[in-house]
């Protein structure tokens, strides 16, 4: 039986299961967000959608499927069947391939994303960016933050939507946990996430969806290989 799966703040979700996976494990859990028969296989091994890697407990299945995600992420091929620029895996997960795969099934049909840089702006640009994710981040249309230090982006977290008009959470793939994104964590650069304070980079919806968006999220979708 398909199940619906939620992530608050205070929950634990599923951690990463390898150094350089976060931005797959994210995919992973913003797939299992939106489609209810893939987070039920993840969690139970059943029903088992024609596609899926073997694994005989959770965290293979989920670290079975971070590595499909990667496959596609830093591929060739993105998600969908497009042309992508290759990247080395051991580099973790481009931004480019992380917005096909959020595109392509790991958020709900029709939402389009976009790429923020964010390094390197002022206050009051970081203050405009956070707003915006607030604004465009939803039930089932995550964004993706990339965040590191003052030199480099070493670590992706899941930004999920809050129980408030201008609150977010974030989960983060290193421990699991699922916590209060605040925008003066942002702004101020302390977001102390997995030891990284410094965000570079957001993927997030852009607000306008195209007209497959109006089919329920929980419609039957074929898993990707």
């Amino acid at each position: 039986m398909a199940m619906t799966y939620r992530l608050r703040a205070g929950d634990t979700g599923p951690v990463q299961q390898s150094p350089v996976t976060c931005g797959s494990a994210c995919l992973t859990v913003a797939r299992m967000l939106v489609d209810p028969v893939f987070a039920s296989w993840v969690h139970t091994g059943e029903p088992h959608p024609p596609g899926a890697p073997e694994g005989a407990t959770e965290a293979e299945r989920f670290a079975a499927y971070e590595r499909v995600v990667m496959r596609r992420t830093n591929g060739v091929v993105a998600a969908g069947g497009g042309p992508s620029l290759p990247w080395p895996r051991a580099l973790g997960t481009p931004p480019w391939g992380a917005k096909h795969e959020l595109e392509y099934g790991a958020a709900k049909l029709g939402t389009r994303y976009t790429v923020d840089a964010l390094r390197g702006q002022d206050e009051y640009a970081l203050v405009a960016a956070f707003d915006r994710l607030v604004d465009v981040v939803a039930d089932g249309e995550p964004g993706l933050l990339y965040i590191g230090n003052r030199l480099l982006p070493r670590h992706v977290v899941l930004v999920l939507p809050g129980d408030g008009d201008r609150m977010l959470d974030v989960y983060d793939p290193a421990t699991g946990r699922v916590d209060h994104l605040r925008r003066d964590t942002v702004v101020h650069h302390r977001l102390r996430l997995a030891g990284w304070d410094v965000p570079w980079l957001a993927v997030r919806p852009t607000g306008l969806r195209t007209v497959e968006s109006r089919q329920p999220a929980t419609a039957p979708r074929p898993m990707p290989a």
